[in-house]
């Protein structure tokens, strides 16, 4: 089964591809990518209205993902608005930097990245799937393999040794195996896999 992924966002279709590769679902891009106005409150309404606006154009199964950064100091600047966290203008290098600037005197730097995907494969026919990857907000901007807060954000789980926490943008390896995304994608590749195998 082919999906239409529902963004011009070329770092996530690229990352969702690679996901459910080697799978029964192709995830492919848009042949063009258009404007949607994201106005929910939550992940899950913005990742809906994306695959709605894709489908109701293709009028082919879609996917659509809305994903934030949770930061418990910050409640209230994140989250759905992450993308526009400091102003539409910003670079990610520089909402990063912002961030860190932003915790300088904090000392909880809890944080979570959250991921829902979005699957349309008819009108009657709708899924959600949620991943997430607790970590904290480092003091430091480190690594080069990631994108948007990933080099700020250190998993939990992400040691290295003597050497302590590393960030998810220092281990591609990792974020492919457990990040927020790959963790819905996970659940999305179970549950259709059975879906589509129904009598």
């Amino acid at each position: 089964m082919e999906f239409i992924f529902a963004s011009g966002n070329a770092h996530k279709a690229e990352e969702l591809g690679l996901l459910f590769k080697g799978s029964s679902f192709n995830i492919i891009s848009a042949p063009e990518s258009i404007s949607v106005a994201e106005t929910a409150n939550n992940l899950y309404g913005n990742a809906e209205i994306k695959a709605q606006a894709y489908f109701q154009k293709y009028k082919r199964p879609t996917v659509a993902d809305d994903s934030g950064l949770f930061v418990d100091a910050l409640p209230d600047e994140l989250g759905v608005m992450t993308a526009r966290f400091g102003g539409e203008t910003l670079t990610p290098l520089q909402r990063c930097e912002l961030l860190v600037k932003r915790l300088e005197h904090e000392i909880n730097r809890n944080a979570y990245f959250m991921c829902v995907l979005c699957f349309i494969v008819s009108p009657c026919e709708i899924f959600f799937f949620e991943g997430r990857l607790n970590g904290f907000i480092g003091k430091q901007i480190i690594g080069d393999q990631g994108f948007g807060y990933d080099p700020v954000f250190y998993p939990n789980d992400l040691k290295d040794g003597p050497l302590g926490a590393r960030s998810l943008a220092q281990d591609v390896e990792y974020k492919m195996a457990n990040s927020h995304r790959a963790r819905a994608a996970g659940r999305a590749r179970s549950f259709l896999t059975s879906f589509i195998a129904r009598p």
